[in-house]
């Protein structure tokens, strides 16, 4: 069965994508820790991150920090926070959060709730 990811990315389920290639997929979190927090995905469905393999991973790491650059430039923060976590959803994900201090990108942080015009 098919990822909530591999869904997303197949256009099955709706996303605010903000980068795609050939490989990976980025859109923004519907439960974000902070406003631009984006998960980047791997088009291959893959259950866990380290099972990744090394030529793929190093692209998954370049074009994340594509993403995280382009994060900076369009929200306000000190830095992109990247984490990844990889309980939530059995498909390898990179969760990249704009944070002003490390606390900003705890998995122990409350959900914001972020007007749809502000998903953009």
């Amino acid at each position: 069965m098919s990822s909530v990811f591999t869904k997303i990315i197949h256009g099955e389920l709706p996303s605010y994508k903000i980068a795609e290639d050939d490989k990976f997929y980025a859109f923004l979190d519907i439960h974000p820790l902070k406003e631009g927090h984006t998960l980047v995905v791997p088009k291959h469905e893959v259950d866990y991150f380290f099972d990744i393999e090394v030529d793929l991973l190093q692209e998954y790491i370049i074009f994340s920090k594509r993403v995280a650059k382009s994060i900076e430039k369009s929200v306000p923060c000190l830095r992109v926070g990247l984490t990844v976590i990889g309980l939530e959803v059995p498909h390898a994900h990179i969760h990249l959060i704009p944070i002003h201090g490390v606390l900003d990108r705890s998995a122990s942080c409350v959900d914001l709730e972020i007007a749809p015009d502000r998903m953009l």
